[in-house]
């Protein structure tokens, strides 16, 4: 790791929602760090705990249906902030660490106009007077480049795009220049001409602020246009991390491998079939003893099944956690991949 002191710790992350079937464990021990204006990418499919890791540093799992358990820590500049009090929590929030979500329809307030959802912010974390704010309201919407924005600011959310309403959610979330900046599948519901434009947002303003960006997406192109590090997620643990190219070039887990092998590439065969992970995740409410990704494993060993597996260490920050890596296990070569992605 570089000597440069990260801006956030995440340590030994537990996270439950207590539901009538139970208790649903989201997301088991994990554990990752943020540098200043760097962006990391959590990706993993539908339901993996990459979301509940994103909120959990946002402070948006409440009690009593979730529980961020006893002996996480989340460290905001070396402060646990699961230990701050209402007013710091009040600073933190769209101060310090701002989220954009999935869906912003939902999101926004569909009541409100767009200018006044912007000054909000602006108003309560800057203390800025209602002039200054509607002021710079207009710039924030200039700046994520939104045509006329002085007529815009005066409109509801329901009079934009889908694509133009990210815009506004991204004005939202840097209008009070956040250290942290959380997205949450920001590009999912757009078409691919728009997910570029949106990410060029991200990544300008991002070097501008010196911002440091948590992606959360199961999109791995959008991971090789913003990330340089990606921790990959599988059943509410990291199962491998590492730079972008280790991770994209030199896959160390069979996860890693098969969600790669399941991009569509340009340069296959015309009606080639697609590749495909079989099986289904564990269920959460009572998780697997050993490693989660067995039973659906072509390398499985009966180990596998019984134990998790350690993190191995590779070099470079890059690591995984599979038995295929103990010395005394069989040896399987999992192909680097040589300008594929």
């Amino acid at each position: 790791m570089n000597d440069v002191k990260n801006i956030l710790e995440v340590k030994h992350l537990r996270v439950s929602f207590h539901t009538y079937a139970g208790e649903v464990k989201a997301v088991r021990d994990v554990s990752f760090s943020l540098q200043p204006g760097s962006a990391l990418a959590i990706v993993g499919e539908s339901g993996c705990g990459k979301s509940v890791t994103a909120k959990s540093v946002m402070g948006l799992v409440k009690k009593p249906q979730g529980e961020v358990k006893e002996g996480s820590e989340i460290l905001y500049n070396g402060e646990n902030i699961l230990q701050y009090t209402p007013k710091q929590w009040q600073h933190y929030k769209g101060g310090e660490c701002a989220i954009i979500f999935q869906d912003a329809l939902a999101a926004l307030n569909p009541t409100m106009r767009v200018g006044k959802q912007i000054m909000e912010n602006l108003m309560g974390h800057k203390h800025m007077g209602r002039a200054e704010a509607q002021k710079e309201a207009v710039e924030m919407l200039r700046l994520v480049g939104i045509p006329e924005p002085e007529k815009r600011v005066r409109q509801y959310p329901h009079q934009f795009s889908g694509g133009m309403r990210q815009r506004v959610m991204i004005a939202i979330a840097f209008a009070c220049d956040p250290k942290i900046l959380i997205c949450d599948e920001p590009t999912t519901a757009l078409d691919v001409t728009i997910q570029g434009q949106i990410l060029d947002i991200i990544k300008r303003l991002m070097k501008k602020n010196n911002t440091s960006v948590i992606m959360i997406t199961h999109d791995l192109g959008v991971v090789a246009n913003i990330a340089q590090e990606i921790a990959v997620m599988y059943s509410g643990i990291i199962v491998e991390r590492g730079a972008c190219r280790d991770v994209f070039y030199r896959p160390r887990h069979p996860y890693t491998w098969a969600l790669l092998q399941s991009v569509p590439r340009l340069d296959l065969e015309n009606k080639q079939v697609l590749a495909s992970i079989p099986g289904t995740p564990p269920d959460l409410l009572n998780p697997p003893v050993g490693c989660p990704f067995s039973t659906r494993c072509q390398y499985c060993m009966p180990v596998c099944k019984n134990r998790m597996p350690e993190n191995t260490d590779f070099g470079g920050g890059h690591s995984a956690a599979c038995w295929l890596h103990h010395p005394m296990a069989p040896k399987v070569d999992m192909p680097d991949r040589k300008g594929d992605v």
